[in-house]
């Protein structure tokens, strides 16, 4: 079992994160009605730099998610459009590191018309104002693929900066089912940048155009 941090546990499920124009709900199943139309929008699973649930497998993918929170290794979220009155993507807090504070914002996708806008920035500032402000981490992860350039934009504007390239990190399948190796780019926002960043981040969002 974890060490947790008495003076500061952390809890055993996800708490809901709110703003004006996002809510983060813990994942349910009733979710999939929502999320399999945000799925629909262009085909996302056919997305090869990163892995996204298919219509069909989405409920698998939810059951897996809420599988490995039982188990204490992740916080799984619904990404609410407050303006669209509907779930439009996930996002996880994952590997959760009790130890030694550390956790990895991942597995997070959106639908085709929530990409580019502020439900990005907006879910990923709760998700770090949670884990710096109330888990009190001493850093947080974000991992994507090497080719994902669109994917490493996003995390370098969120504030974060490059650790490291995990070269032949993983072994995938091309869309012909060849095994391909995935060399896995390592980002991380760390305690002492927090305020900065949120600063950063905070200035994004009160000035965004809509």
């Amino acid at each position: 079992m974890s060490f947790i941090n008495m003076a500061n546990p952390w809890p055993l499920v996800p708490l809901p994160l709110y703003s004006d124009k996002v809510h983060l709900v813990p994942l349910a199943l009733e979710h999939a009605v929502d999320l399999k139309l945000a799925l629909e929008e262009n085909d996302l699973w056919n997305f090869w730099l990163t892995p996204i649930p298919t219509v069909s497998s989405l409920e698998k993918e939810i059951k897996r998610r809420l599988s490995l929170q039982n188990e204490g290794k992740m916080f799984p979220y619904s990404v609410y459009d407050v303006l669209k009155n509907r779930y439009v993507g996930m996002t996880t807090l994952m590997e959760l590191d009790r130890d030694n504070q550390r956790l990895e914002i991942g597995y997070t996708w959106y639908s085709k018309s929530s990409q580019k806008t502020i439900i990005n920035t907006q879910a990923k500032y709760l998700l770090l104002e949670y884990a710096f402000s109330e888990l009190n981490v001493i850093a947080v992860e974000f991992r994507t693929h090497f080719f994902n350039h669109a994917s490493r934009r996003a995390i370098e504007r969120l504030g974060a900066k490059l650790d490291g390239v995990l070269r032949n990190h993983r072994i995938t399948l091309d869309d012909e089912g060849n095994r391909i190796l995935r060399d896995t780019c390592v980002y991380s926002i760390i305690q002492s940048e927090w305020p900065t960043v949120k600063q950063h981040l905070r200035y994004k969002l009160n000035n965004y155009v809509y």
